[in-house]
């Protein structure tokens, strides 16, 4: 099964690190976030990647490429160029790069991917969220329902204390950082059927995936919620990558299946 990652956008609210990269590229642990949401899938088996490029795509392209150099030892010798690799730690990894266009949005960028899909279900997510989902129940519970469209519905945790308390101001209840208030928001991790790609028309490049094309959806009836209870965080602003790279560093990486 293929694993469609949206990873072309600009990233403005993490400009102190997407200056130079885009923002999959931002590192946790001194690895890409792209990777780590890579290794994931690849936990439960889905190694075949196809990557929506767009803002310093090149970047991405460039790591790939060097990605067996860059995780080999060597030895170089300069004056007659020759290269001896000694060991290697690579991935099950099969890419695709795509250029979808730099000012493309996210429904565009799917549909310009559309020849690499072919018959099959496929996952779809962004490049900057990890969590510890079991994608394998995530396939179950899409193919139970047979619909069109499967979205990870997420409580993310709020940004400050949450405080209950009566008419007189007395505090009922304090919690630090509660998750939401039970709403859910979309998490990424979907997974979609291949007629997916008839809500999205040939003019789809300023539309984005979660406006028109998941509102259709709905009121067609055909896109379903998967409830994940677990760990989730999207890489959004400095803060967020600030706080993934503690939670690493502290072997606290709730995402780290793998």
């Amino acid at each position: 099964m293929k694993v469609v990652i949206f990873a072309g956008g600009l990233g403005t609210r993490i400009s102190e690190e997407t200056d130079v990269r885009p923002k999959p590229m931002v590192e946790i642990g001194g690895k890409p976030i792209l990777w780590h949401i890579m290794k994931m899938y690849s936990h439960y088996g889905f190694n075949d990647f196809i990557i929506c490029l767009g803002y310093k795509g090149y970047v991405i392209k460039e790591y790939f490429m060097h990605y067996f150099l860059h995780n080999s030892d060597l030895t170089i010798e300069l004056n007659s160029n020759k290269l001896d690799i000694h060991y290697t730690k690579t991935e099950s990894f099969k890419v695709t790069l795509v250029d979808t266009g730099l000012p493309t949005k996210t429904a565009g960028r799917l549909k310009r991917i559309k020849q690499y899909i072919g018959d099959e279900d496929f996952m779809l997510t962004y490049g900057d969220g990890v969590a510890d989902i079991n994608l394998e129940d995530l396939l179950k519970f899409h193919k139970s329902h047979n619909k069109m469209a499967t979205v990870t519905a997420v409580q993310p945790e709020a940004r400050f204390g949450g405080i209950e308390m009566d008419e007189n101001g007395k505090i009922l209840a304090f919690k630090e950082k509660p998750k939401g208030d039970n709403k859910f928001i979309n998490g990424g991790f979907f997974v979609l059927k291949p007629q997916i790609f008839d809500y999205l028309k040939d003019d789809m490049d300023n539309i984005m995936w979660e406006d028109d094309p998941m509102e259709n959806l709905v009121a067609d009836a055909e896109l379903i919620a998967y409830k994940h209870t677990g760990f989730w965080k999207c890489m959004d602003a400095l803060r967020d990558k600030i706080e993934l790279e503690s939670l690493w560093q502290t072997n606290n990486a709730k995402w780290k299946v793998w």
